[in-house]
């Protein structure tokens, strides 16, 4: 039930945030004294709608975006007579431009205040997290119960008796090379008896032997349990930082950046990712850094409510803003970055032509774009098709 519920909580952020990127063009150009007809949330059949003023406002049935729709977007729109002079395509440079980036500075607006919003009631998390072998909390092992409960224990484990510390970074379990945590623990797992540790602690590389314990482990969901090899120890992690109101704000700002950062980083490695889908969808282990969908960041927003993890939940739409406010930004039609770039060559050749003493060029013509942008949607398209899959077939999964 909770997990049904932070599935739909998120679903409804994502929506939320969709319908305030389409505010952003329409408050810009209402500001801008351009006419905004209609706005609508959703796509298909009309729900229901209510005119105020001189626009539309509506719900359609599939809540899969929105739109807003200026009067004169291009010079191909049908204007009535009265509404030439206010077609957007006809405006200033500067108005255009300040229409076609409110969404995107919308996007922003919401991540960072969600971000704020992290930094008041959880904190901050820290990129500069220790590496991924790193060891942290030690103590007893305990034996988990077929449901998945853990039973009581006292005392040191393994992990303590054999004088290893938190911080020591693990390079081999028995020889055997590990990168992640996952590595670490299946490697440990596998052990029957007394093995040894390669670590790092402070400059210096040391080998400790240790004795696991036997217990069993149970996977998620049910199902049979198997005897594993166990030392007590959890990876280790830096805590969040908590602000103040007053704090906060220069403390997201900075971490605001950072994201902005690691978004543009993830854009790029966008087109790298596709055999990592494929990979995924065809049985392959998911890659936990491939893109995922609308479907597939819902389902870990109601992972991460089911286990009380809010303040994952609100970093996670925080993330999905910033996605979104810079996928828009990309030069390519019909997103938001692709009218920017029509505008700015706009601009750049007029400039060039009253130089030379020529009049302004006519409105660039969009039906010539046409097949780059069906380029760009069927690609998209597909893209946004193969994660989709890849998200019911085999999804990321943040909790073991």
């Amino acid at each position: 039930m909770v997990f049904a519920l932070g599935f739909a909580l998120f679903a409804l952020g994502i929506t939320i945030s969709i319908a305030l990127h389409e505010c952003g063009h329409m408050w810009a150009a209402q500001a801008t004294g351009m006419k905004v007809r209609r706005y609508f949330i959703g796509f298909g059949p009309k729900v229901f709608s209510y005119r105020r003023g001189e626009t539309e406002y509506g719900l359609k049935a599939l809540p899969l975006g929105g739109f807003c729709d200026i009067a004169g977007m291009t010079a191909l729109d049908e204007l009535a007579p009265e509404d030439l002079d206010r077609a957007m395509y006809r405006q200033s440079t500067w108005k255009r431009l300040v229409v076609m980036s409110g969404g995107i500075a919308m996007n922003f607006v919401l991540g960072f205040v969600l971000v704020a919003v992290l930094a008041i009631g959880w904190g901050l998390p820290r990129f500069d997290q220790p590496p991924a072998t790193a060891l942290g909390t030690m103590g007893c092992v305990p034996q988990q119960n077929p449901d998945g409960t853990t039973q009581p224990c006292t005392g040191t484990g393994p992990a303590q008796t054999a004088g290893l510390r938190r911080g020591d970074v693990v390079k081999t379990v028995n020889g055997v090379p590990v990168a992640t945590w996952k590595q670490f623990q299946a490697e440990t797992q596998k052990q029957t008896g007394l093995f040894a540790y390669t670590v790092e602690r402070d400059g210096q590389t040391l080998t400790i032997p240790v004795d696991p314990v036997r217990v069993m482990r149970y996977p998620e969901g049910g199902g049979p349990g198997k005897e594993v090899s166990a030392v007590g120890v959890g990876a280790d992690f830096y805590e969040p930082e908590q602000y103040g109101v007053l704090a906060a704000i220069p403390a997201s700002a900075v971490f605001t950046g950072d994201m902005f950062v690691r978004t543009f980083e993830s854009l790029a490695q966008m087109p790298k990712k596709v055999s990592a889908l494929w990979t995924a969808v065809t049985g392959g282990e998911r890659d936990p850094e491939a893109p995922i969908s609308v479907y597939g960041a819902s389902r870990i927003g109601g992972e991460t409510a089911e286990r009380g993890l809010w303040s994952v939940f609100i970093l996670m739409l925080a993330s999905l803003n910033f996605f979104l406010g810079a996928f828009n930004i990309l030069p390519l039609l019909p997103l938001d970055g692709g009218h920017i770039a029509v505008v700015l060559y706009e601009k750049v050749r007029n400039s060039i032509r009253a130089v030379k003493g020529l009049a302004p060029g006519a409105p660039v013509d969009y039906l010539k774009l046409l097949p780059v942008t069906y380029v760009a949607v069927v690609m998209g398209g597909a893209y946004m098709v193969l994660t989709l899959v890849a998200d019911i077939v085999n999804p990321v999964r943040l909790f073991p």
